[in-house]
């Protein structure tokens, strides 16, 4: 179980890597392609629409292979799709690389989230916020090697290239230990009927948790950077500031985040980290300077980080004899919340004022408040006297 918990942990740390590393190059690539501003947002949006459809298929794959399977072929395969997005030159050659990229990011989101929440099950106790926290470190590292490329005017192909050369063995080699939990028999828990049969009507709440929660992300990697230097006056250098404190924050509060479920339970660090991404929006929206804007991330990186987890962790417990479908179903408002978050923000700041378009997703978060009973089914629950003895952990 050990062993199962730190390979599936550095599949995670390797996505971060790979996919900070295509978002923070689109630049790059847009030049390389010759890609022009009013189609690159057609390409932009093709990865999570397609990734969406990936995480449809993995539901139905599952049921026939495990998990484990599924992303020890998805995770290679979204490293190659990196490094093919890298060594093209013709607009064909990104389409397609893109496009696989997108599905198996998708198969290999849902099957991560799926290998996560049956080993929470077998552990009996909240370890899906370490296993995001390895993405946020991952997330930092590829940003950072990104940044090295653009320092040094790599081309995307010799920059990708060392890393996948390093990652996609690490990834093979690690695939050897997934690993998962022993599945509940279906309505055997006494979760009221719901482990078995998929009730979309209860799982909705978490969708839109979900949704929410990305909105909120999607805003804060796309727009910080303009809201600082355009809406706060910041130099263009303290601009890139806010999204690398974002993503430190990010990584602490879910390295520290699975002992505050453990302690307080689910809904309660569901319900602060609503209030504090919310008061964050809030700070941001209305800064008189560029530091008490950066204080604002500073305080979303805190809130946001601790809800997605959770909600894939409640999914599992909602519905424990179908958690991999549930889970593949609940990844989806993933990437809907994504395509969403930025659009929304821009059209509100060009119509509005970006001052007031931060206000939205405040909201937004705030909704989360409403359902977070649903991060508690019966039964299930961590922390606060629900936890396992002990004697019982298993690493």
């Amino acid at each position: 179980m050990r062993r199962g918990r730190i390979a599936l942990a550095l599949s995670f740390g390797v996505q971060g890597v790979a996919f900070a590393l295509l978002v923070t190059r689109i630049p790059a690539l847009q030049d390389q392609y010759g890609i022009s501003d009013g189609l690159l947002p057609a390409f932009l949006a093709a990865v999570p629409i397609l990734a969406g459809v990936g995480s449809v298929l993995t539901e139905k794959v599952v049921t026939r292979v495990r998990p484990g399977t599924v992303l020890r072929w998805a995770q290679p395969l979204v490293l190659l799709a990196l490094l093919g997005a890298g060594a093209g030159r013709e607009m064909w050659q990104v389409a397609v690389a893109l496009g696989v990229f997108g599905l198996a990011v998708g198969a290999l989101d849902a099957s991560m989230n799926m290998l996560g929440v049956s080993l929470q099950r077998a552990y009996g106790r909240s370890i899906m916020l370490g296993f995001h926290a390895a993405f946020s470190l991952g997330g930092i590292v590829g940003a950072s090697l990104a940044w090295v490329g653009a320092r040094w005017e790599l081309s995307l192909f010799v920059s990708y290239l060392p890393v996948v050369a390093v990652l996609l063995p690490a990834a093979l080699v690690g695939s050897r230990w997934y690993t998962e939990g022993k599945r509940p028999e279906p309505g055997g828990d006494g979760s009221g009927g719901a482990g078995g049969a998929l009730s979309f009507k209860l799982l909705l709440p978490l969708c839109l948790v979900m949704c929410f929660a990305y909105i909120g992300d999607s805003t804060v990697s796309n727009w910080s950077a303009k809201y600082l230097q355009d809406v706060l006056g910041s130099s263009e250098q303290l601009a890139t500031v806010p999204y690398n404190v974002y993503m430190v924050t990010t990584l602490l509060g879910r390295a520290v985040g699975d002992h505050g479920v453990r302690r307080f339970g689910a809904v309660a660090v569901v319900r602060a980290g609503s209030l504090l991404a919310a008061g964050g929006f809030a700070v941001v929206a209305v800064a008189p300077g560029a530091w008490v804007g950066m204080a604002g991330f500073t305080l979303l990186g805190l809130g946001l980080c601790v809800i997605v987890p959770q909600t894939f962790a409640a999914a599992g417990r909602l519905f424990p004899g179908n958690s991999d479908a549930a889970v593949a179903r609940l990844n989806i408002f993933n990437y809907v919340g994504f395509l969403v978050g930025s659009p929304l923000v821009g059209v509100l700041g060009d119509a509005w004022s970006y001052r007031g378009a931060m206000l939205v997703p405040m909201v937004l978060v705030l909704v989360t408040l409403v359902y977070a009973r649903s991060f508690a089914a019966e039964g299930a629950r961590y922390g606060g006297g629900h936890e396992r003895p002990r004697t019982a952990d298993v690493g």
